[in-house]
């Protein structure tokens, strides 16, 4: 008589190739990179919240009033329209940003899920591939 559960049971049948062995590893790395990357995106769309912002303040304006503008850790006085301009040149840099880190989320993701449905084929519950708890 066993003290295991069925599940359990069956699971010592399981053989873990290598193969199995690598599908594990690249599952972590694409919820490790995903996580990562969730981060960036959320960081951005706030530069970009911030950016919109900006751009209501610096249109209201008079446009030549001279404003501080900051790029990289330097800070320039400009006029309100050329700094208007030139925030919109980076608002469209940080939307580019934006795009690509969604395109590379959804690449994670459809790996992941590939994976996952291969994994589970083979080792059912016995596997835990738990997402990201940003995922869930």
């Amino acid at each position: 008589m066993s003290l295991l559960r069925k599940e359990e049971q069956e699971a010592d049948g399981i053989e873990v190739t290598w193969e199995d062995q690598q599908h594990i590893n690249t599952f972590s790395k694409y919820n490790a990179r995903l996580g990562d990357l969730q981060d960036e995106l959320k960081t951005r769309q706030q530069d970009k919240e911030y950016y919109d912002d900006l751009e209501m303040e610096l249109e209201l304006a008079d446009e030549d009033d001279q404003v501080l503008y900051k790029q990289g850790d330097a800070f320039f006085h400009l006029k309100s329209k050329a700094a208007l301009k030139t925030l919109k040149t980076d608002r469209k840099a940080i939307e580019r940003d934006i795009q690509s880190l969604k395109r590379r989320v959804e690449e994670c993701e459809t790996g992941m899920k590939d994976l996952k449905v291969q994994l589970k084929a083979k080792f059912g519950n016995q596997i835990n591939l738990d997402l990201n708890p940003e995922e869930d």
